[in-house]
């Protein structure tokens, strides 16, 4: 993928590219970037800094924080130190100033390619903000004050952590807490977000598990 906004280079680069064989996909904006990239699998990412919608620094942080470890190559013309350094620290694997030579191009993401991916590291604990859940110990807290959660409540909150400040909508929540491919027609989704609420917001000072009206539910800070 490239995230790109300027035309005339973008397309420099994705003829050069489906020229030495790449399939190439041309996103303009870092918000539709973020989507793009935590949706499909790309085995290169090349990322301009300067980005509509979303800058590049934000948009590989942001495609770190759901996972994707897809290597990103940043493709820009802040040439100082500390910008570089920046780059690495947002999760970016190499960095090529503008102007630049096709064929250097080309040899950075061929060797972005050849990486093998990293090992999955499966996280046991999950956060947000102060709740945190063990899903080996099968226990919550917030605040270090342990939460008694049923079963279904239990893999409730672990799908809704796991997606943080994403939107889950009833059918999604139907599909994967549940296993129910179909509306039952019920309320239970609808239930179990009250009582998990009473558990986990009620008792605090702010609110983690929020409604999302008329298109589901999210939980973030």
């Amino acid at each position: 993928m490239v995230v790109e906004d300027d035309n005339r280079t973008s397309a420099y680069i994705s003829q050069g590219l489906t020229e030495a064989g790449h399939v190439v996909d041309v996103i303009e904006d870092g918000c539709d970037a973020l989507i793009h990239g935590t949706q499909k699998a790309f085995d290169v990412m090349i990322v301009d800094r300067m980005l509509p919608g979303l800058d590049g620094l934000s948009l590989v942080k942001g495609l770190r924080s759901y996972g994707a470890t897809t290597p990103v190559l940043f493709l820009t013309a802040v040439v100082g130190v500390d910008d570089r350094v920046e780059g690495f620290q947002a999760g970016g694997d190499d960095y090529l100033v503008k102007p630049f030579a096709f064929s250097e191009l080309l040899a950075r993401v061929t060797a972005l390619a050849r990486r093998p991916p990293p090992a999955r590291v499966e996280r046991t604990t999950l956060h947000v903000a102060d709740l945190e859940l063990d899903l080996i110990q099968r226990d919550c807290k917030r605040g270090g004050t342990p939460i008694e959660l049923l079963p279904r409540e239990f893999a409730l909150l672990e799908y809704l952590m796991r997606n943080e400040e994403r939107v889950l909508t009833r059918t999604m929540l139907l599909e994967r807490v549940w296993d129910f491919h179909f509306d039952p027609k019920t309320s239970v989704v609808e239930t179990h977000i009250s009582r998990l609420r009473a558990k986990i917001d009620r008792p605090f000072d702010r609110q983690l598990l929020h409604t999302v009206r008329n298109t589901g539910y999210s939980m973030h800070a």
